[in-house]
């Protein structure tokens, strides 16, 4: 198990620290629910630095992004960031990640934790057109302020307008006292607010500094668990449970990422896929009695056949009931539908319904 830079402050927070995707990480501090709310109606702070980032750089880095990410990077100018994926070559995902074009021929590739390793392996194995691939992930640290009250809280820490931030963009600049920091407003919460990109040297000088500024407006560490509650009530993707080497992309839908004006791995198979529509899809539903979907559940019909599987589930603490994303055949997918989730020995009936399920 690696250990974060701050791991000793979260600590001292009373955090409950779990092993994930290979280090030992803060999964709560006061309680999942509690959390939650913070980054609702607040603003709370997230240490996700296991996630990794590849620095891609050279005349050839476009191209080498191009043949491994299903997104159209070409699209991108200095200072905006992509949502893409690695397509395997067997129809299945190698991992998401965040494309950020940092200058012309130079990117930074955010990939999930738990592929660091698989991701580099795959990119650098595809790199047969002389990109420079730099491994930054054993030198950076990730920090999420995420909340309606975060840019407010933050802005005395910047020279940079974060309320002029938009969706998907970023700026390299000062924060807390530091230069050369990545601000991004890429969240995973659904409740605005952006990133911060800094080394492990620099990380407990913003991590002080973030608290500090945001003092008066109640912020609060938060943990993995409410991380995880918080994108489920967006309907985002999670790599492991909605997406893996063995889902079809465009069944978890990620069509709108999937981009066929040029040549990626496996792009021939995935556009007939589109074309002739997945066979299963990835849908969004809502328990219409009390119960809590979890992950590999069963989805039943009403005769109680088993017609799918929960890939991710949760009491989601916003709407007060149980929601969840799972996969059934594309003919049972349509929203309004109803379906029902094995909990134990009870077939609980639910409804699909369109993600996002909490609306801001």
């Amino acid at each position: 198990m690696k250990d974060i830079t701050l791991k000793s402050t979260h600590e001292a927070l009373g955090a409950k620290l779990v092993p994930y995707a290979g280090f030992n990480m803060p999964v709560q501090y006061e309680g999942v629910s509690a959390e939650h709310e913070t980054v609702r109606n607040g603003v709370g702070v997230f240490d996700v630095s296991h996630m990794g980032e590849f620095l891609i750089e050279g005349p050839h880095a476009l191209e080498l992004i191009q043949k491994v990410c299903s997104n159209d990077a070409s699209k991108l100018t200095t200072g905006k960031a992509q949502y893409s994926y690695l397509p395997n070559e067997t129809g299945g995902v190698v991992d998401d990640l965040i494309i950020y074009k940092m200058e012309e021929e130079s990117y930074l590739l955010v990939v999930n934790a738990s592929n660091i390793e698989k991701d580099w392996n795959w990119i650098t194995s595809k790199n047969d057109v002389g990109a420079i691939v730099k491994d930054l992930s054993p030198e950076y640290s990730l920090l999420a302020i995420q909340g309606p009250k975060a840019v407010e809280a933050m802005q005395s820490l910047t020279s940079h307008n974060l309320s002029e931030l938009k969706f998907y963009n970023f700026v390299v600049g000062d924060f807390a006292g530091i230069d050369n920091v990545i601000i991004s407003a890429t969240g995973y919460t659904g409740s605005g607010g952006f990133e911060i990109y800094c080394k492990n040297s620099e990380v407990k000088q913003v991590w002080d500094k973030v608290f500090e500024a945001g003092a008066n407006y109640g912020i609060k560490p938060i943990g993995l668990a409410a991380r995880d509650t918080l994108r489920l009530e967006m309907g985002y993707c999670l790599y492991g449970n909605d997406i893996d080497e063995t889902i079809s992309p465009i069944a978890a839908g990620l069509g709108w990422v999937t981009k066929f004006t040029k040549d990626f791995t496996n792009s021939e198979a995935l556009k007939a896929e589109k074309e002739n529509g997945p066979k299963t899809k990835l849908i969004g539903f809502e328990l219409d009695e009390k119960g809590i979907p979890r992950q590999g559940y069963d989805i039943v019909d009403d005769q109680g056949n088993v017609v799918g599987v929960v890939t991710s589930g949760t009491m989601s603490p916003s709407l007060h009931k149980g929601i969840g994303l799972g996969y059934v055949p594309t003919h049972m997918s349509e929203v309004g539908n109803k379906i029902y989730i094995q909990i134990r020995k009870n077939a609980v009936p639910a409804k699909i319904v369109k993600t996002p399920f909490y609306k801001a």
